[in-house]
Order: C-alpha cells, then sequence, then structure tokens
C-alpha cells in the first residue's frame, strides 16, 4: 500500500522583502523549512495552514493564493511515504508576535522538538538555506519571480 503525506507551507513576507523561516529540531534531526506542515484528516489545504501557522507561530493568517504544488515525487525523509507539498502565499491578521533570530538553530530551551524563526531577505534567498527537496525547489521558483 502505498502513503502519501500532504504538506502545506505558507511564504510570509514582510514589508522589508524578506522571507518568514522555521529552523526546527525534533529528535535530534535538525532541519530547516517554510512554516507549516502535515494536513490533518479530515482538513481542507488552507484550514490546515491556518492550523500550523497557529500551532507553530500562533498568529493567524490569511491565504492570498496558491504559489506553488510538488511536481515530482519525493520520499519522507522520516517515513516511506510519498511527499506532496502545497505552498500558499500568505500574510498575517495582526503583526507576528514572535522572537526572531538571527542565526540559524538557535533555539531557546531543551527537549526532543524545538523551533526557531528566521527572516531571510528576498534578495539573499537561497535553495541551500533549505533542508528538503520540495522546500529547495519553491525556493528556487520565488528567486525566479523575483
Amino acid at each position: 500500500m502505498y502513503k502519501f503525506n500532504v504538506r502545506v507551507y505558507g511564504l510570509l513576507i514582510n514589508d522589508d522583502q524578506e522571507i518568514l523561516i522555521s529552523d526546527e529540531q525534533e529528535h535530534g534531526y535538525r532541519f530547516t523549512k517554510f512554516p507549516g506542515g502535515g494536513l490533518e484528516y479530515g482538513e481542507g489545504l488552507t484550514e490546515g495552514l491556518k492550523r500550523e501557522f497557529m500551532e507553530e507561530c500562533n498568529a493567524q493568517i490569511v491565504v492570498t493564493g496558491h504559489f506553488y504544488t510538488t511536481d515530482f515525487f519525493v520520499k519522507s525523509a522520516f517515513n516511506d511515504s510519498q511527499i506532496i507539498s502545497i505552498y500558499y502565499l500568505v500574510k498575517p491578521i495582526v503583526p507576528l508576535n514572535l522572537r526572531f533570530k538571527t542565526r540559524q538553530f538557535d533555539f531557546d530551551g531543551e527537549g526532543d522538538i524545538l523551533q526557531s524563526f528566521r527572516w531571510i531577505k528576498l534578495n539573499d534567498l537561497r535553495p541551500e538555506h533549505f533542508t528538503f527537496p520540495t522546500d529547495q525547489h519553491a525556493a528556487k521558483l520565488l528567486i525566479m519571480t523575483l
């Protein structure tokens, strides 16, 4: 039986032309990605993305448009599922209330699951900033639109 893992991510660009990225650590594995995560059974895509932003960023967002859906095969780094990622352009309803970092993996506290957020200038954005192939490809497409 083949398993599919549907992921939804938000591309949040601020007024300073910076994009929000998330550095995370789960069970000793570190990775950098766009904010978002796995769709839960029974959720619509934008509904799942709004839930993810509330869970990760404590932020309400509005989805302003579709940006990209994975169009190549990607096996999950964590299990035997096939990843399907959907990227949306998003805006916060109110300003984000997060402690932004300037260094990668600059976590507060300790534990199995850690997360921190950074802004990257769009002009400095590179696919290599991201761990996973779908985020790398979305970054490449975003760079091409600049």
